[in-house]
């Protein structure tokens, strides 16, 4: 297993989840999205805990090309104690038998399908959660979590400093670019549409900002692309002007939180899963050149309006923290090192 890079990270998920595991004991698990960022971690993990606790365990994921992922984390794909299964989230053919958790992370997080496709957006997320309801509610789970998104409370206001679950604001309806943040919000009334019709244990992670080995260097994430800049040498550009506040959540924190929710978190509730330590834009490009040795250039697209209030998306976790013990335990300088290490041993798998 040491030759495993991610043996240190996976010990850390191992470390403070130790007293979960025995509710997956023997069970059966079925993941949609186990092939994206959240998925390779949950992955990760879940193969790290039936090696080392002999769980006994199974987890089917549904993916939509296992040649891909097989090229891509081969050791997952032979892995014994997990299968897969094709399909379209869609309209995927339910796997036989029974599932005693059912981890629905599958939806199209991409910037450029929001902007040009937004109908087809809107589909995958609401169509896709309604049929993984419908799996788990036939397959007789005992728990269901599902992934959603911060992107649910539309803009947050510049003088709120980190947004709360209470907290009733959403996107911007008369806007095609909300499609990924409406469509989430209507993925979330689905779960409590079933919690309450038909007796489903639902709990929800509303994601924020993450860095991490597998998020991939190419997409729409700033910190993936000022990962991406400072492999290449430099230098490190920003599309905007630096000052959006964000914050991150290193990924074995993440996989502690998920698989937390889905085993501790209350029936119907959902938690904000993120960090709470705000930094701006220029601040996160500036830690990521601070890695490199000669530190590569940082470029600022274009300068900041004078008197203007910076965006923010940063959450609180207030309510993960006091209901599940949940932290942020890994500051963001040893996060982005751990990332850099694991792009250069992988070979940039996530690029």
């Amino acid at each position: 297993m040491s030759a495993n890079p991610l043996a240190s990270d996976l010990d850390h998920v191992l470390t403070h989840t130790e007293n979960l595991w025995e509710d997956l004991r023997g069970k059966r698990l079925f993941i949609t999205g186990g092939t994206g960022f959240f998925g390779c971690w949950l992955l990760e993990s879940f193969a790290w805990a039936s090696d080392i606790l002999g769980l006994g365990a199974e987890a089917v994921v549904l993916t939509r090309d296992l040649a891909a992922f097989a090229a891509k984390c081969p050791h997952l794909a032979a892995h014994p104690a997990i299968r897969f299964c094709e399909g379209d989230i869609r309209s995927f053919a339910f796997p036989a038998g029974t599932f005693s958790h059912v981890l629905h992370g599958a939806t199209e997080a991409s910037a450029s399908l929001n902007r040009d496709a937004p109908l087809a957006m809107i589909d995958t997320i609401t169509q896709g959660t309604r049929r993984t309801l419908e799996f788990a509610r036939s397959c007789g789970a005992e728990r269901f979590l599902m992934t959603s998104s911060g992107a649910v409370y539309g803009a947050q206001p510049t003088d709120l400093s980190h947004v709360p679950e209470e907290y009733v604001g959403a996107p911007d309806c008369a806007r095609p670019a909300s499609a990924y943040g409406e469509g989430k919000r209507l993925a979330e009334l689905f779960c409590a549409v079933y919690a309450e019709k038909y007796g489903l244990t639902v709990s929800i992670a509303r994601g924020f900002a993450f860095v991490g080995p597998y998020l991939p260097l190419d997409q729409h994430f700033a910190v993936g692309n000022f990962l991406r800049d400072g492999l290449r040498g430099g230098p490190i550009q920003i599309g905007g002007d630096g000052t959006p506040f964000r914050s991150y959540l290193y990924a074995a924190d993440l996989a502690v939180w998920l698989w937390t929710i889905l085993l501790r978190g209350r029936a119907g509730r959902a938690y904000n899963v993120g960090s709470e330590t705000a930094v701006t834009v220029s601040r996160t490009a500036q830690a990521v050149a601070a890695c490199f040795a000669p530190a590569p250039p940082v470029r600022i697209g274009r300068p900041a309006v004078a008197g203007a209030p910076a965006e923010r998306y940063v959450p609180s976790t207030a309510r993960a923290r006091t209901e599940l013990g949940l932290e942020a335990r890994t500051s963001l300088e040893d996060a982005l090192r751990r990332t850099l290490e694991w792009n250069r041993k992988a070979g940039g798998r996530a690029a």
